[in-house]
């Protein structure tokens, strides 16, 4: 996995064009704040919510039989939860979990944000990728959109 260069900052995100997708990239310390960084990239590559948006705190267990798998479940849950119940992460923290993580998600309605690009409607297995690097860990997701 390429690394965002000599000035990446500790933790982060960006999405870039990909194919008729999306690819969104994130970096952190640990495999944990890593996803959750997946989560508010993948967000930002389509919509702008306020951060005081009113919200309800939702939490779920997510398993994964690796840590590639794990990305896309986590990923998966934002997308299932658009989709169900019409409603955005504004905020995100990822705590490690006996065979995989728990997320605890800050949702806003939909109704909330400002569209700003493709929103994903699922994620590629293709390509996905979560692993330690030489400054903690970074992952890669393609959306589909």
């Amino acid at each position: 996995m390429t690394e965002a260069g000599p000035e990446r900052s500790p933790r982060g995100h960006r999405s870039l064009p990909h194919t008729g997708d999306l690819r969104v990239e994130a970096w952190a310390p640990t495999r944990e704040e890593c996803v959750a960084e997946a989560v508010r990239g993948m967000v930002a590559s389509f919509a702008e919510l306020p951060a005081a948006a009113p919200g309800v705190t939702r939490e779920c267990v997510v398993p994964g039989e690796d840590d590639d798998r794990l990305l896309a479940a986590v990923l998966e849950e934002v997308v299932y939860r658009m989709d169900v119940a019409d409603e955005l992460p504004v905020d995100v923290a990822v705590l490690p979990e006996p065979g995989g993580v728990r997320v605890r998600f800050r949702m806003a309605g939909s109704s909330a944000a400002v569209q700003t690009g493709a929103v994903p409607k699922a994620v590629a297995l293709h390509g996905l990728r979560l692993a330690r690097d030489s400054r903690g860990w970074a992952c890669r997701a393609t959306l589909d959109v």
